[in-house]
């Protein structure tokens, strides 16, 4: 929903709603449930290499229709169960949040699959944004490159010693993981008003990482990601 103000007397109180993405009947249900209209949405939810166990503990191949099902075609269905509302208002943004794996590079550790999906995410926003490019809805991408989340934690750091994990972050571009505040900072500001000349961008937001992706391939081979 967009940003209540001091002009509405702060409509909206945050909410948060139990939310299936990529299955369609819980899609139709929070669609029902939204208190008001949506003016921002963010496609950040998503699966790794190593958190999509938690969500399907079958074999591989189920695991890689889940890797599709929730990172690509869940946005695909929010956005295009969202998008009518904001052509309608005149105003909107969508703020795809992919990786540097897929997005923007690859990464030979990670699963296939995981890198399928977010270059899915990548083509999503690019489709879109040609489809709506003298509407007033900005459709942006960004790919956020080795960040201190518990997704990277269980698909890459956990895997390594102390000393391993200390020379993957020295390697890294600045010496140092991405903290999820500057990823919040930059999605923020994308979803603001003087964000629309990136209309249709892709932002490489990995410090680097995407233009030298050979920087994490070594580490990574040797932290046990399963492929």
């Amino acid at each position: 929903m967009g940003p209540a103000g001091p002009a509405d007397g702060c409509r909206y109180a945050p909410r948060a709603f139990e939310f299936r993405q990529g299955e369609w009947p819980d899609h139709e249900r929070l669609v029902a449930e939204l208190p008001g209209p949506v003016d921002v949405l963010i496609n950040n939810a998503a699966v790794g290499s190593k958190t999509v166990e938690q969500y399907v503990p079958g074999p591989g191949h189920a695991q890689d229709a889940a890797f599709l099902q929730i990172n690509a075609v869940g946005p695909l269905w929010l956005s295009e169960q969202l998008l009518p509302g904001m052509r309608a208002r005149g105003r909107g943004t969508i703020v795809n949040v992919a990786s540097v794996g897929g997005g923007v590079a690859q990464f030979p550790g990670f699963r296939v699959a995981d890198g399928m999906s977010k270059a899915a995410l990548a083509y999503l926003t690019r489709h879109l944004a040609a489809e709506l490019v003298h509407d007033p809805v900005d459709v942006i991408a960004i790919c956020p490159g080795a960040v201190d989340t518990p997704m990277f934690e269980a698909s890459t750091l956990a895997g390594l010693t102390p000393s391993r994990r200390a020379a993957l972050e020295s390697t890294l571009p600045g010496g140092r993981l991405i903290h999820p505040e500057e990823i919040a900072e930059l999605v923020w500001w994308l979803a603001g008003p003087g964000a629309g000349l990136l209309h249709g961008a892709v932002i490489d937001a990995s410090m680097g990482l995407g233009v030298r992706p050979g920087l994490l391939g070594g580490v990574v081979e040797g932290a046990g990601v399963e492929r």
